[in-house]
């Protein structure tokens, strides 16, 4: 994948499946477009299009609506039977999610009592900073860096992480990924506790 895409990787089959979850999910919460939108900062128009599969979401737009619906991003790349099924494969569960600075794939879900826990491999690109909102309450993440170093953790204390190093900090406030001098190959755990 090049650099500057900023899209989902994938077909017009992936994004409307995509918008269909993410259609389901507001559904769930009894929220309006409108509401969503507004809790979210996602133009209205930008969500009835990507429910309606028309655009190709990024990251930073999957992170903003599963930030404001309260649910990890796995929650939007995929339906829980679709886990199930996936994870019998042994294949990656999710498609290769990319934006600005950042690009994911789902590797792992795993969900219990207590919470939901995803495994992702990461690539963070030097130039610029992926800033992300607070997760809900609770929400924990941690890095391993394969090659690179990267600047990651919370707004207020970030740490440079280099190869075969790691980190974990609370997700439930803003926090930030960046790689100081070229790309950064990572896996990132986040643990989203129900509730």
């Amino acid at each position: 994948m090049s650099a500057a895409s900023v899209v989902v990787s994938a077909s017009a089959e992936l994004s409307a499946r995509i918008g269909l979850r993410l259609r389901e999910l507001r559904a769930a919460r009894g929220l309006s477009l409108s509401e969503l939108a507004r809790r979210s900062g996602v133009g209205k128009a930008t969500l009835s299009g990507l429910e309606s599969g028309s655009r190709n979401p990024t990251l930073e737009t999957l992170y903003a609506l599963t930030t404001a619906l309260g649910l990890p991003l796995s929650a939007a790349l995929q339906a829980p039977e679709q886990a199930v099924r996936e994870a019998a494969t042994g294949r990656a569960l999710g498609p290769e999610v990319s934006g600005r600075v950042l690009d994911a794939v789902l590797l792992e879900r795993f969900e219990d009592a207590a919470a939901v826990s995803e495994t992702y491999r990461i690539r963070i690109r030097p130039g610029g900073v992926r800033r992300s909102a607070a997760h809900p309450p609770g929400t924990v993440e941690h890095l391993v860096v394969l090659s690179g170093t990267a600047l990651v953790g919370t707004e207020e204390s970030p740490v440079a992480v280099a190869p075969g190093g790691h980190h974990t900090w609370a997700a439930d406030v803003p926090h930030r990924y960046e790689a100081l001098e070229r790309d950064v190959e990572a896996v990132l755990v986040v643990r989203h506790p129900h509730g």
